[in-house]
């Protein structure tokens, strides 16, 4: 089996690394810069979700891979104030998804502001720790609760949820049953 994970980020590719060992053993996992097709800072569930699908499709038709594997990044503003969430697609040839995300975290005004104008979580948690790639080690996560909670950490839960539809298809039906295409919205 060979699954490829749409993204070169340390953090991204570690999380899925270990979640997909544990998940197929004998897999070959690859990863490879993929690009989202969506904004650098996606500001919606919507847009969020459909990066990491687009990822996730480019990578298994683009690499010849069994699963293709997308994560992406986003911020939502709800009624409560402005989340950040990452979400995970899981495709397969026969159409299957799989989706996914790690924790829903309110975003303080000092990073909402800036991440709902268009700016990238990753490059202002650098400026904030003052060390760049902090945003691959720490994560946005890893600044707020100040360390109780890495970016790993938080990207392992979206992968494992996004196996769910493999790992128990006989729950889930068959592939053409799920709604992968939700369009994007901006």
């Amino acid at each position: 089996m060979r699954i490829v994970i749409g993204s070169t980020s340390p953090s991204k590719v570690g999380a899925a690394r270990r979640v997909l060992q544990q998940a197929f053993p004998d897999a070959e996992i690859l990863s490879l810069d993929i690009p989202s097709g969506v904004s650098p800072q996606p500001r919606s569930l919507e847009e969020t979700v459909q990066g990491a699908i687009n990822r996730a499709k480019a990578a298994l038709e683009r690499y010849r891979a069994d699963l293709g594997i997308g994560i992406e990044g986003g911020v939502e503003e709800t009624p409560f104030g402005a989340m950040m969430c990452a979400w995970v697609a899981v495709v397969d040839r026969g159409g299957r998804v799989g989706l996914g995300s790690g924790p829903r975290v309110m975003l303080p005004e000092v990073l909402a502001s800036r991440a709902l104008a268009g700016e990238e979580l990753g490059p202002i948690v650098d400026e904030l720790l003052g060390a760049e790639e902090a945003h691959e080690t720490h994560g946005t996560i890893g600044l707020l609760t100040r360390g109780l909670l890495r970016r790993e950490e938080m990207l392992e839960v979206a992968v494992a949820a996004a196996l769910a539809p493999f790992r128990s298809p006989e729950l889930f039906g068959p592939a053409g049953d799920q709604r992968p295409d939700a369009p994007v919205t901006r």
